[in-house]
């Protein structure tokens, strides 16, 4: 229940220490994993001290063990090995200081750290973080490599050295982390959470040389691989030999199998990269050599054929004969055109002349007019009247008389 406080009524130190003691003691004994962080075990002394670390929540606690507890564990303890660890939770009234009274301690064994990473591996996959798809790739020269392994390293010098090597202008920003034991998981989060927030790094290598299944395990860490899948910069993992394969390697943009060959993935060979120039350069001056070798034999191929040769015999001679055969085609045409207009025009003309008055008159027929009506009916000539008389040559006038 709730203890009733105020201001007036404050409680004192020792009744608020004596009461979150009886609330610790409540728990009872509780099995707890973590990581051995430090061993105190002074000779003679019936109790050693230890501290338990949680390598993901970076929180540790003070564990006490009797000696024969600790000399009951096969193999022996050491710092960075996971156990755990059968305890009473204990709050000491004098300090304040909350601990645990250890009454057993086991290691992890290899088998079951191996079988937690198969199960860890399987929910990781589910989940999409180790699909091809969200591989990036990697720059084809960065302009800053960030590099995450051990201080003084092997794998450092290894990195440093063949990428100068490869491209002596690369520059890197190295953050030196623990790379085994119980800091590693919290250092490594950190130090690529830091690169990967710097604009000027293209590309983040995090490395480790070799080592046992227990070494490398902060790079099987679900918190290591969840803050690699979050970075917006290529990741490159290189962590021990060839058959190492840690969680980091799945979850990465590229895997290299060791140290050297991340740097060989990440910049490019200087002397590869100029000889590459060099070849290609060659290349095009084989293509242009060639190609103007070719149309070179193709025009001169186009000049040899008649018509380019003497153009006068090949061109202009056989079209002038056209020219001349298709005007005196024309001619003839036009000709018989005119020959059949003219015919037809003399036939049209005959025909008008058979038909014509005057051919009549010719024949010594004559046409009465009155004024210029003809006159086709004598009554209708009154006598006396006026008449004119056209004749084939001249016309006549004459008055008719009155009927004897």
């Amino acid at each position: 229940m709730p203890i009733e406080t105020s201001p007036e009524q404050a409680l004192p130190v020792r009744t608020v220490a004596r009461h979150i003691s009886e609330w610790v003691a409540r728990l009872g004994r509780i099995w707890v994993e973590g990581q051995v962080a430090q061993l105190s075990r002074r000779p003679g002394a019936g109790t050693s001290f230890l501290t338990l670390r949680d390598p993901v929540a970076d929180v540790s606690i003070s564990v006490t063990v009797p000696r024969a507890v600790l000399d009951a564990v096969v193999p022996a303890l050491a710092e960075g090995t996971r156990v755990v660890i059968h305890a009473k939770p204990d709050f000491y009234l004098a300090r304040g200081t909350l601990s645990l009274a250890a009454t057993e301690i086991r290691p992890v064994g290899l088998g079951e750290l191996l079988a937690r990473l198969e199960r860890l591996k399987a929910v990781l996959a589910a989940e999409g973080l180790f699909e091809p798809g969200r591989k990036r790739a990697l720059p084809f020269l960065p302009r800053t490599v960030g590099l995450v392994c051990g201080r003084g390293s092997a794998a450092e010098r290894d990195v440093l050295a063949n990428a100068r090597q490869r491209w002596p202008a690369v520059r890197f920003r190295v953050e030196n982390v623990a790379v085994q034991g119980v800091y590693a998981v919290a250092e490594v989060v950190e130090a690529v959470s830091r690169l990967d927030r710097d604009p000027a790094v293209d590309v983040i290598i995090v490395t480790r040389g070799g080592g046992s299944v227990e070494d490398l395990l902060p790079f099987s860490d679900e918190a290591v691989v969840r803050a690699v899948a979050v970075c917006l910069t290529p990741v490159v993992s290189a962590i021990g030999h060839e058959q190492d394969t840690p969680l980091l390697d799945l979850v990465a943009d590229v895997r290299a199998s060791t140290p050297t060959d991340a740097a060989r993935r990440v910049v490019p060979d200087v002397q590869e990269e100029l000889a590459a120039v060099v070849r290609t350069r060659e290349r095009l001056r084989r293509a242009v050599v060639e190609l103007v070798a070719r149309e070179s034999a193709r025009l001169e191929t186009m000049r040899s054929r008649p018509v380019l040769a003497d153009p006068v015999s090949g061109l202009v001679t056989p079209r002038a004969d056209d020219i001349d055969r298709l005007r005196e085609r024309a001619r003839r045409t036009v000709n018989h055109h005119l020959d059949r207009a003219s015919d037809e025009l003399d036939h049209t003309r005959a025909r008008v002349r058979a038909l014509s008055p005057a051919s009549t008159l010719a024949r010594g027929y004559a046409v009465v007019q009155q004024g210029d009506q003809v006159v086709r009916d004598e009554a209708d000539v009154a006598p006396g009247q006026l008449l004119r008389v056209r004749l084939a040559v001249g016309e006549l006038t004459a008055h008719r008389t009155a009927r004897q």
